[in-house]
């Protein structure tokens, strides 16, 4: 089938795994000079690798995904751009997993993943400051001090009053190193200076406070941030080393307080649509939007998650008609047929009368009326 045949010599993303000459390529390509970084990587500090619980879940989620010859298209622009790829598209379609897909195929490790709320603001996804735990460590430190030792009495207290030297002052107790307060957030993670790019899946944007797309620009432009909490102990303390979005005990160093990245990472954001973003914003970006998936599509998806040819089934092919006639009438995700072929295999609503019903349970609409 198309989506499997096509194969371009300058893609460097293809969808299909095994790509560890490809991701060579993008580690050793040229970036553009106007998004290539300096950032000096910690050599004390091993990002995670294709191994281990979080690169197991990333994998199998993005070795189900199937693109197509566009999608492939506008991917690996973003990848040889090194600019942000903007997915949009009705809820269910595959935008996040899309971002999975990039890492599985490219071996580029775990997602790192910032869910966006409406009070999402740039700084959550930098980095995190416990600045009330740190002042409550001070106090406690304070407490936990011996007391000084208690001063004469009697008379020899009244000769010690007398004095004109005046008792020294305790010291205060030292404020606890910051280091154990901050850590870095998704975005600041992958913005880390690293020889590989990692991916960084930006979750419903469309979701944000109508400043954050903007705040983005300046991040996305400099390919780095100041953390002022360390900005301004670099006299005192230049370096400081800190945990990541990954591992709060990675201890990563950072210098002067500034993140910089050496490669841009591979940054997803997926929008469904529910707000416009401003003109700079979307200049920034490479955008791509994802039509649900057609029959032939969906097969495919089957066949990868699944294990089953569709076309070889008629009643998985009736399913699969079932599901593209039901999204005539209102939004439906594509998970929501894997759930109802995995249902049949398991042997579930198999009664002749139950087919209706089995339909309108696993098949529920997102949108429109019956939803």
């Amino acid at each position: 089938m198309e989506a499997e045949a096509v194969v371009k010599d300058w893609w460097l993303y293809h969808g299909t795994g095994e790509g560890a000459d490809r991701r060579a390529r993008l580690e050793s390509g040229s970036p553009p000079p106007w998004r290539d970084f300096t950032g000096i990587p910690d050599p004390g500090y091993a990002p995670p690798g294709c191994e281990g619980p979080a690169w197991e879940r990333t994998r199998r989620r993005g070795e189900g995904y199937v693109p197509d010859e566009q999608e492939k298209d506008v991917v690996n622009t973003a990848l040889h751009l090194r600019r942000p790829l903007l997915i949009t598209g009705k809820p269910g379609v595959g935008k996040s997993t899309l971002a999975h897909s990039i890492a599985s195929d490219l071996d580029l490790g775990p997602v790192l993943h910032w869910p966006i709320t409406s009070r999402t603001v740039l700084r959550d996804g930098l980095y995190l400051y416990d600045a009330i735990g740190r002042l409550q460590e001070a106090g406690l430190e304070q407490l936990r001090r011996p007391a000084g030792p208690a001063g004469p009495v009697g008379p020899a207290a009244a000769v010690t009053a007398g004095a004109t030297t005046p008792a020294p002052e305790p010291e205060p107790a030292p404020a606890p190193s910051i280091s154990r307060y901050l850590r870095l957030g998704p975005l600041g993670t992958a913005l880390l200076p690293q020889d590989r790019p990692r991916v960084l899946l930006v979750d419903e944007i469309d979701k944000s406070d109508i400043d954050l797309p903007g705040d983005l620009l300046t991040v996305f432009e400099d390919g780095g941030f100041v953390i002022p909490e360390l900005a301004r102990l670099a006299q005192e303390d230049p370096t400081v080393a800190i945990g990541t979005d990954d591992d709060p005990d990675a201890a990563v160093h950072i210098t002067q307080g500034r993140v910089q990245c050496r490669y841009f990472p591979v940054v997803v954001l997926t929008s469904n649509g529910e707000r416009d973003f401003p003109p700079a914003f979307l200049r920034r970006c490479v955008r791509l939007h994802l039509e649900p998936p057609g029959e032939e599509k969906l097969a495919l998806i089957v066949r990868r998650r699944l294990g089953i040819d569709v076309e070889a089934d008629g009643e998985y092919q009736e399913l699969v008609r079932d599901f593209i006639d039901r999204a005539g009438d209102g939004d439906l995700a594509t998970d929501q047929l894997l759930n109802a072929i995995q249902l049949r295999l398991a042997g579930a609503w198999s009664a002749p009368g139950d087919r209706d019903r089995f339909l309108k349970t696993v098949m529920q609409h997102l949108t429109g009326p019956t939803a």
